[in-house]
This record gives C-alpha cells, structure tokens and sequence, in this order.
C-alpha cells in the first residue's frame, strides 16, 4: 500500500489505508505492505495503526529503518514486520536490528538485489528474504532478478518477489523459480478496485 514513489511520483489520489486493508482481506491476500516514509513515499506510520483497527491481517512496516527507535515504533503501532534493507544497513546494523526485532516478537524481511547482499542476509539466518527486482540505484526493473537470486537462497527461508510486477503472466514466470510470495503495489493502487485486480492478478 503506497501513496506514492520517487519514481512514480503520486500514484494514488484517493488513498484511504482503511478502505484498502478491507479490500485486500476481501480479495484474500495473506499479509499487508504499508509504506511509511513520508517524504518519498507520502506515507505515514499512523497508516499503520488504521490498517490494524480495520483487518486482522499481518502488517509490514515498509520503510528506511536505520535506527533502532523505529523498531520499537513499529511495535507501538501494531506492526507485525518490518523492513531491513540491506543494501541501506551496516552488517552491525543489520545484526543488531534483526536481533531486536526478534526480542520484540517482529519478523523481519530482509532486503536483497544481488549476489552480494544474499550473503550478507544469510549472515544474519533470517526468516523471509525479499527479493527486489528494482534497482535502488537507477529505479530500473528486471524480474531476472528474481529469477537469479532465488537459487542462491535456502529453499527453507521464504522468498518474496518484489516490485515490477504487473500481471498474471508476470507472476506464472516467476512462480516457476520457486519464489513463495509477491509483494506488489503500483498495479493495485493504480486500479479503480484495488481488490479487484488482485484476484485477476493472482487467481488465474
């Protein structure tokens, strides 16, 4: 769920986090992505806590975390998960906040877009590896990524595809690499019925 992108700019006028939560628990979806950087994305971690009053659905926290402060924020507002992006974090830094999110019962995705950032994520032995198919550096998207990455990960961690992808053709192709879930968001909130298209994109 976002507002908006810094490559994109505002994607979604009408954004309501309330509404939406309702119409991704509708539509079956398994877990809810919440952006909460403000000056990229136009989030707010007070979205966080609106999503919770509305679904009993896991929320991840999608921000910068790089500071322990924002952990224990996350918790406060009822975050389930958040965001560790390695490409962002020290191996001290993403050391230490893996292990205090886990004191604090969080899970953690961690963030990875090459070879390199793989090994230093399973440094740190996590649950979930996140695989974005978008270079942070150039905004520039390949679903090769995915497709590449995800054979240098434990088939026991769980891999979630994320960013660029935009239909059922999309998500038959990268289902074939083994990945055990998506996280998608520009397509839904471009959508007139966000739910709607969830169910076209994954319910084929």
């Amino acid at each position: 769920m976002k507002k908006a992108s810094p490559s994109q700019g505002l994607i979604r006028e009408n954004y309501d986090p309330s509404e939406l939560a309702k119409q991704y628990l509708e539509a079956e979806a398994a877990c809810l992505s919440v952006l909460t950087d403000e000056p990229f994305f136009k989030g707010s971690l007070e979205h966080i806590s609106l999503v919770k009053e509305a679904v009993d659905l896991p929320v991840l926290r999608k921000d910068f975390i790089v500071d322990e402060y924002q952990i224990y924020e996350s918790l406060l507002k009822g975050a389930d998960c958040i965001l560790l992006i390695v490409a962002a974090l020290s191996k001290n830094q993403l050391q230490e906040f893996s292990h205090l999110a886990s004191d604090l019962n969080l899970e953690v995705l961690v963030e990875v877009h090459d070879e390199e950032e793989v090994e230093r994520a399973l440094e740190i032995r996590p649950n979930l590896i996140g695989i974005n198919n978008r270079d942070l550096e150039t905004f520039e998207v390949n679903l090769e990524t995915t497709e590449r990455l995800v054979e240098e990960i434990p088939k026991e961690i769980l891999t979630v595809s994320e960013s660029g992808i935009k239909s059922s053709k999309d998500v038959k192709k990268i289902m074939s690499s083994g990945v055990n879930a998506f996280l998608v968001g520009e397509v839904f909130m471009r959508a007139e019925d966000p739910g709607k298209e969830l169910k076209n994109l994954f319910f084929i």
